[in-house]
């Protein structure tokens, strides 16, 4: 793959200031856990989490209205 031109680097950069990075710990058999979910679901780990995340605050959402 050719090197980056410096409009893709700036382009790059601008995209990934729209997102904060956040970090967890699991353990390593969580870790794979999670890794063979995502797979198994044809998407990233990223894609996963987040999607979990989102379902569970909706879900919780969704709980509180009750």
């Amino acid at each position: 793959m050719p090197p980056k031109t410096e409009e893709q680097k700036k382009s790059q950069k601008k995209y990934m200031e729209r997102f904060s990075r956040l970090q967890i710990r699991v353990t390593h058999e969580k870790q794979k856990q999670i890794q063979e979910h995502a797979e198994k679901m044809n998407e990233s780990v990223n894609a996963f989490v987040t999607r979990a995340v989102d379902e569970t605050m909706e879900r919780d959402q969704n709980a509180d209205a009750h």
